[in-house]
This record gives C-alpha cells, sequence and structure tokens, in this order.
C-alpha cells in the first residue's frame, strides 16, 4: 500500500513500508522462525531458576536441578561462559502403573552465564546436594598497581 497519497512521504514512513512489504516467494532464512533447537534451549532456560552470588573471592551460582544426580549434570566453560546443563528423563513405566497426575518437569535444563572479566575459569568448582547445584568460581586477584619508577637525571 501507498501512503503518499495521504500525505504521508516522511522516510521513516517509507521504512516502515518496505518492513512490511515482504514477498512470499522471498526465501530469505533471517525472516524465518527459530529453529526447534533454539526454542527448546531458550525454554530450557527460562525454567531453570538460578542465583548468582558475589564474594570478595569469588562468583557463586546456586542453580536448582531437582531430581537430577551429579553424573546427569554438566558444568562446562568456553570463552569465559558458563554452561550448566542437565537432562531429567522420564522414569520407566512399570507395568499395570500410570500416571494420574503428572506435574514435575522432564526434560532439559540449562543456563548459561557470562563470566566477568576476573573470574579463574582454571578454578572452578561444582557441588551437587539435594537438588541444588552450587558451582563456585574464584576470583582472580586484583593486579598488583605499578610502582612509581624513578629514573635519575644526568649531567651532560
Amino acid at each position: 500500500m501507498d501512503f503518499r497519497f495521504l500525505g504521508f512521504d516522511a522516510p521513516l514512513v517509507h521504512t516502515f513500508h518496505n518492513m512490511l512489504d515482504t514477498d512470499d516467494s522471498d526465501t530469505n532464512k533471517s525472516m524465518s522462525a527459530p529453529t526447534r533447537t533454539y526454542v527448546r534451549d531458550a525454554r530450557a532456560m527460562a525454567a531453570t531458576p538460578a542465583d548468582v552470588k558475589e564474594y570478595p573471592n569469588s562468583y557463586v551460582f546456586v542453580i536448582d536441578m531437582p531430581g537430577l544426580k551429579s553424573g546427569d549434570i554438566k558444568v562446562q566453560v568456553e570463552d569465559n561462559v558458563l554452561l550448566i546443563s542437565g537432562e531429567r528423563k522420564r522414569e520407566e513405566e512399570k507395568e499395570g502403573v500410570k500416571y494420574v497426575r503428572m506435574e514435575r518437569r522432564i526434560g532439559k535444563f540449562m543456563r548459561k552465564f557470562s563470566l566477568p572479566e576476573n573470574a579463574n575459569t582454571d578454578k572452578i568448582t561444582a557441588v551437587c546436594q539435594d537438588g541444588v547445584l552450587t558451582v563456585t568460581v574464584e576470583k582472580l586477584p586484583p593486579p598488583e598497581p605499578k610502582k612509581p619508577k624513578t629514573i635519575e637525571v644526568k649531567i651532560a
């Protein structure tokens, strides 16, 4: 639709018109719907509650991982990003047993945290107790301030 006949000839209206004027035959992937993997990961991240605490010497991440054993949880660090993930699978159904109600969450748990520059990625510990995962990332010591350098002035 051309808005110029209504007196709208501003560049903003033209840009808005171009945004809305999409051709159905256009196979541009940038306008396509998100992939299933992206949607699944986004849901997993949204459904995984976490607390982040900063102490003088460390950062502590506390994540609820109900029903997961420590072997089912993966903690990774790559490019200063802490990735915590796990998956709780449905219990095997026994013969003659059926679910009347199923409210507990099954599926993937995941959280990503960008670590600050002073995080020591070589000193990370993770402990899982009673369905709560605690990941501790030590801080790097602060850089020592540079001492002023005294230069002796010679007479020429």
